[in-house]
């Protein structure tokens, strides 16, 4: 059986930090490791909206992505996402092809504590790491 590809993408401010991973939490893989970001204009126009999708729509295709795993936004209080966040979810939802899943930070944090000795993958950066989690969440135990 082939493992399922997940893609983590962390969504923060204009830009999309992109994780792939394939296998399951015990044992798996990082997929593209040179592809890790995607951004968008801080004031985009409809055509920048739609290149934005194409490329993330292009990786996807190319990597065999079955699901991405997106970083559950606040909605009130400090740290609510903003409008770039709140813009490339929506295109995501609205264009992507494959499966989107949501993920609460407390998820994340719950499963970091339980399973940090199995992600020796993961990238040293704060944002990469982030999406690390979020594709390592929905992998297979």
């Amino acid at each position: 059986m082939v493992a399922q590809v997940v893609s983590g993408l962390f969504l923060k401010a204009n830009e999309v930090r992109v994780v792939s991973l394939s296998g399951s939490r015990g044992e798996h893989q990082v997929i593209a490791p040179k592809v890790n970001k995607f951004s968008l204009l801080k004031n985009p126009e409809q055509a920048d909206v739609k290149q934005f999708i194409a490329q993330l729509q292009t990786y996807l295709v190319e990597h065999n992505v079955e699901k991405v795993v997106l970083n559950r936004r606040a909605t009130t209080g400090q740290g609510a996402g903003g409008a770039g966040t709140f813009l490339m979810e929506g295109a995501i939802l609205a264009s992507i092809d494959v499966a989107v899943e949501f993920v609460h930070p407390a998820t994340l944090r719950a499963t970091d504590k339980r399973c940090s000795e199995l992600k020796s993958l993961k990238p040293t950066t704060v944002d990469l790491g982030k999406a690390f989690d979020l594709a390592f969440e929905s992998l297979a135990n």
